[in-house]
């Protein structure tokens, strides 16, 4: 089995900003980066240079540098930067033998024809993730006060209660 190192943070991204499919798995990843693990390079202007790769090849494919000088491409950025943020689960999913070539086939696959997906489709399957985590983060930090955490289901029961308290009964009694 094929071992990668682990990345060194920060992890840096490239990735073409033109692309709403690539912008929105960006957002999604900012969403949800709370440690400040990754930082976000746009290389989409014709005039970009810099970077771990010549501009064709980084607009064809997502690349990412670690703190270490490591270069990721594909895949492997993904992975590397679904870790960054938490998402061990779709990282360690995505490095399954049987996964890992399928996902890399299916990638460049996407990436050739990314600018010709539907934007209802990018809609659903990622502007909503993004959505999705910003208010998962949201209550997280609500959650948190003066260094330490509530349990989730704790902050949102109080939460409700501090609404019902404050918040008049916009039905009247017998009303139906």
């Amino acid at each position: 089995m094929q071992t990668q190192a682990l990345p060194r943070y920060p992890l840096t991204l490239y990735y073409d900003g033109s692309c709403r499919l690539c912008s929105a798995e960006i957002r999604n990843l900012q969403a949800r980066d709370g440690a400040a693990r990754l930082r976000f390079v746009d290389c989409s202007a014709a005039d970009f240079s810099g970077g771990p790769a010549p501009l064709e090849a980084m607009m064809a494919a997502i690349h990412a540098v670690d703190a270490a000088g490591r270069v990721y491409v594909g895949v492997p950025t993904l992975r590397a930067a679904y870790a960054a943020v938490g998402l061990t689960g779709r990282s360690s999913l995505l490095a399954l033998p049987g996964v890992r070539g399928l996902a890399a086939r299916a990638y460049q696959l996407l990436a050739r024809n990314r600018h010709h997906l539907p934007d209802h489709l990018i809609e659903l399957l990622f502007e909503r993730a993004s959505q999705h985590a910003a208010q998962r983060a949201v209550r997280r930090t609500a959650a948190c006060r003066e260094g330490a955490c509530e349990r989730p289901h704790e902050a949102d029961r109080k939460a409700r209660e501090a609404v019902s308290a404050t918040t008049p009964s916009m039905i009247e009694p017998g009303a139906f």
